[in-house]
This record gives structure tokens, C-alpha cells and sequence, in this order.
């Protein structure tokens, strides 16, 4: 452990944990700043969002039908899904796999790639597509995000994977993703909205990481899905589990089909001027920054490839970096504006992703890593008796804008399988705490485990961007909305600093004048 933490030693005088002594407490001095301190925190919750006015709607749908086997794959289009009309606002949307009865379904069983709700415009003199067949680009128009990745990659609404039980997708008040509005609809059309599910049947697969995982052998794919021969370096991904390919089963194993829907509760609010929009970006780690032609989708020298491999660490890497893959790229942020939620998505295999802005200094990938992890254990209380001199960490990370970590399961029910990504943490910033400007470098981070390869992993960061935030006299006097996560502000943290220090001064100086007095000793300076 003593030489773990010597490894983690990156310039020991930006910061040190002070470890016993700053919970000390000499002649009642801590009672006070405790006090000072709960004050601070009762104020930062006091000013939490408001709640809007608005009664929040729930509604849950189900899917279309579909049905798998062990070894199969669905991957289809669902075009005019059930999906709340009208100018609202979206609050959050949940989904999970379940049977005909109800039942949700477990990951080790039926895994969830990845289900995505995307926005279109359809022409009215229209016949309404409620099924999985391809529509006539000419007679619809998609209607994208905000994000920066080229053509229709990545333009969804919302989307998760495996990770989607555990994974808080809840939009605080006052803010919400604006549809239906009528200004916003190109004449001659109507809103209508898309779901995507791919889902991969792994009992009885020889290999359940790698059908997950997508690993062409498994699937016998030469081909994508529109015939185009693989590229010879293509090992796994998306190209190889498409809608009706089969991953390779135990010779044997008898598995029954059944039907199964995804489940997708949506919550929202009725439109009013009291609500503030937020734009959606989506960044992706595998972004090249090249931009060919928006019609060539994810060419290999164009834009966000979406997915990636991950080499397994050799014996060199193992010592010096403990077998982490890291991948960067640098985005442009279009647009300014101030982040309100923020999440990523990871497949097996993936520790977390960071955003940072523009601040990040790039220094050593294995001192950032192994600090950072080394702290996170250290705050959930997976590392004790560390002496105050021990610990020494850099901070040099740069402005972190979001850092999402990966949270696997340790059972066998659903939402908790062993092994998998079952939830991925989520950033609530205060209203106005964190800021993006327009055309700012930002860095997006993926971080993986390469004990072992991995194929077609996915490093991809969603956030929701507000213009502006609350008006300050309607933020005093709403009702409050309580978070699950409640940061303390920069400004609350200065008063609290401070105070704290104005509180424990004076404390000291009496406890010392008094000492003095009464050991009989005269102060030197009154």
C-alpha cells in the first residue's frame, strides 16, 4: 500500500491530506465550524432548483414485439412509437427488457447493446410507418441533437445500454428538453419519434463476453449488413452483430424463444414560459475531428467512429499503468451555455469517462489514473488506516466539467448482474456552477480495463446544455426540488472558508491568551 501511494506522489505541495487533524477538535473548536458548516449546506440546499408549476406526467409503453433464441440478435428501427404529442417538456425517460409477463429481464440472459429514441419529421399526406421497415428519406426529415458528430451518428434524444436500470436520467427543475413546438416543426410536416433496440440472446453463447462484445468469429460475419465486405483489421463491433445474425451457442443447448418488449416509462410537463430549454450533446471519444462529407457516415477517416478496440496491456504495461486503457480526443464546444446533467455510456471493461474543459493540462496518464482511482476508494471507505504523510496527490487535472464512473452488478438479479455495467454515475452541477463557452477545447477521456481485449467498446458523453439559469428573485421563492446529489457552491464554500477560519482563529487566540494567564506568562504583542 506504502508504495502504491509513493507511485501516486506527483508534486506533494499542491495538496496533502491532513488525515486525523482536521478532525481534531482542542478546546471545543470544532463544535463551531461544524455549525458554520451546516449552516453553508442548509443555505446550498435552500437555493436548490425550483420546482416548476407544472404537474409532471408519467406514462409507460412497451415496444413492439420481438423475439429471440439463444444466439440471436435483434436490431431494428421502430418508426412512430408511442411517445408523448404536443409542446412539453421531457423530464426523464427509463427503459428495461421484460417477457410477456411483466418480467424484467437480466443481462446475462438478454443483453442490452444499447435502445436510442430519436425525433423525425414526417409529411403529413403521409401513411403512418408503425412498424420496422425502412422509411423514403424523401419523405421525412431526422431531427438531430445539438451534438457535433457528422450526419445522423449519435443525434438521438436519449439512449443508454446495459447500464440503463441504474443510471439516473431525471432533468431538474426548471429545466427540460423542449418538443412539439410549432415553430420548430418545418411546415407541411409532424413530429414523430423512432426507437432503436439491440438486444443479443447470450444463454447458452460459448463465449458471453465476447457475443456482447460483438466479435466476428462468433458471429461468422465476413460481410456488414448491407454486403460490404469487413475491413481485414475489423475484429468485432456493430458490423458484425446485426439484426438477425447469430452468435455461436453451446452444441447442445436447448433454449426456448420468447417474446420480449422493451418497457420505457417518459415523464414530462406541459410547456410554459416558465421552463428553460436544454440543448443536447452528445461527444464521442473515437471523434477524429475530420469532417469529409456528412453522407459517408462513419468512414474510417471521417468523424465519430462510435466504437473501439481495446488491446489487451502487455507484462510492461501491467507494472507501470495497472493494465488501464486510455483514449482522448479534443472537441470544439459549438455553443456556450451551462451544464445541468451529464453521463456517459461504457460497455465491459469501461472504469469511467471524464469531460474536462479547457484548463486540462495533459501530464502523466499513470499518475492521473492511479490518483484518481486511489481517491475514489479512499472516499467510499475501501482504504483505511492511511497515515496523513502517506497520502499525496496531484489536482493538476484541469477543470473538470463532468467525470462519470461505471457501476457494476454483484448478483444475478436484473439490474445488479455480476460483471456487467449496470449504471453509470451522473453529474447535477449547481444551476450556473459549471459553464462552457462557445468554440472552447474541451477533452473528452474513456478509460478502460486492458487485462484483457475488448471489441467494440463505446467512450461516448452526454450532456444537457442550458443558455441561461434561473432568474435569482423566482430561484428564492419557488418550492424546492430535492436532489439526490447536492453540491455546495464555490461562493457557499468561500463563506464557509472564511468563517471557518474567522471561528477557529479567534478560538485559538482565546484558548491561548487564556493559557498564557494562566500559567502566569504575559503576551508578548497584545
Amino acid at each position: 500500500m506504502l508504495q502504491f501511494l509513493k507511485d501516486c506522489a506527483v508534486q506533494p505541495e499542491i495538496w496533502k491530506l491532513t488525515g486525523n487533524m482536521a478532525l481534531r477538535s482542542q478546546g471545543g473548536l470544532l463544535l463551531p465550524a461544524v455549525l458554520v458548516l451546516t449552516l453553508a449546506f442548509n443555505v446550498s440546499y435552500t437555493l436548490a432548483s425550483p420546482r416548476i408549476g407544472n404537474k409532471i406526467k408519467s406514462v409507460t409503453f412497451l415496444s413492439p414485439e420481438f423475439v429471440l433464441e439463444p444466439g440471436s440478435v435483434e436490431n431494428r428501427f421502430y418508426y412512430n412509437i408511442d411517445f408523448p404529442r404536443g409542446h412539453v417538456g421531457l423530464k426523464s425517460l427509463r427503459a428495461e427488457v421484460i417477457d410477456g409477463a411483466g418480467k424484467p429481464i437480466p443481462l446475462h440472459e438478454t443483453y442490452l447493446h444499447h435502445w436510442v429514441v430519436a425525433k423525425y419529421y414526417q409529411r403529413q399526406d403521409m401513411a403512418d410507418n408503425n412498424g420496422d421497415q425502412k422509411i423514403q428519406q424523401a419523405d421525412y426529415i431526422f431531427g438531430g441533437n445539438s451534438g457535433i458528430c457528422q450526419g445522423t451518428i449519435l443525434r438521438q434524444y436519449f439512449g443508454l445500454g446495459s447500464e440503463t436500470r441504474k443510471t439516473d436520467t431525471h432533468i431538474p427543475d426548471p429545466y427540460a428538453i423542449e418538443i412539439g413546438n410549432p415553430a420548430e416543426i418545418p411546415e407541411g410536416y409532424e413530429e414523430k419519434w423512432m426507437l432503436n433496440v439491440h438486444a443479443i440472446d447470450t444463454r447458452g453463447a460459448v463465449d458471453r463476453l465476447g457475443c456482447t462484445e460483438c466479435r466476428c468469429d462468433l458471429y461468422n460475419v465476413t460481410v456488414d449488413e448491407d454486403g460490404q465486405p469487413l475491413r481485414p483489421d475489423y475484429t468485432g463491433g456493430l458490423n458484425c452483430c446485426y439484426d438477425q445474425t447469430r452468435c455461436k451457442v453451446q452444441k447442445g443447448y436447448e433454449g426456448v424463444r420468447r417474446s420480449l418488449y422493451l418497457r420505457y416509462t417518459v415523464e414530462w410537463i406541459d410547456w410554459d414560459c416558465g421552463i428553460i430549454p436544454v440543448k443536447i450533446f452528445i461527444f464521442d471519444v473515437t471523434d477524429t475531428g475530420k469532417r469529409l462529407n456528412v453522407s459517408i457516415g462513419s468512414s474510417p477517416e471521417n468523424g465519430c467512429q462510435v466504437e473501439y478496440d481495446v488491446e489487451p496491456c502487455s507484462i510492461g504495461s501491467a507494472v507501470s499503468d495497472g493494465c488501464i486503457d486510455v483514449r482522448r480526443t479534443s472537441l470544439t464546444m459549438p455553443v456556450g451555455g451551462y451544464v445541468i446533467y451529464g453521463v456517459a455510456h461504457q460497455h465491459t471493461g469501461g472504469i469511467g469517462s471524464t469531460l474536462y474543459g479547457e484548463a486540462y493540462l495533459n501530464y502523466s496518464v499513470h499518475h492521473h489514473i492511479c490518483c484518481r482511482m486511489f481517491m475514489r476508494s479512499l472516499l467510499r471507505g475501501m482504504v483505511n488506516n492511511i497515515k496523513s504523510d502517506e497520502l499525496v496527490c496531484s489536482i493538476q487535472d484541469g477543470r473538470v466539467i463532468c467525470d462519470s464512473e461505471s457501476i457494476y452488478g454483484q448478483g444475478k438479479d436484473a439490474g445488479d448482474e455480476a460483471g456487467y455495467v449496470v449504471g453509470m454515475s451522473t453529474c447535477y452541477p449547481e444551476p450556473g456552477s459549471i459553464q462552457i463557452t462557445a468554440g472552447e477545447n474541451l477533452v473528452l477521456e474513456s478509460n478502460y480495463s486492458s487485462t484483457q481485449k475488448h471489441t467494440g467498446v463505446m467512450g461516448v458523453f452526454y450532456i444537457l446544455v442550458a443558455d441561461r439559469t434561473p432568474n435569482p428573485m423566482n430561484f428564492l421563492h419557488s418550492p424546492i426540488h430535492k436532489h439526490e446529489k447536492i453540491k455546495i457552491s464555490k461562493s457557499a464554500l468561500a463563506v464557509v472558508s472564511l468563517l471557518g477560519l474567522a471561528v477557529v482563529g479567534a478560538g485559538l487566540r482565546h484558548r491561548l491568551k487564556k493559557g498564557r494567564e494562566e500559567e502566569g506568562y504575559e503576551p508578548i504583542m497584545a
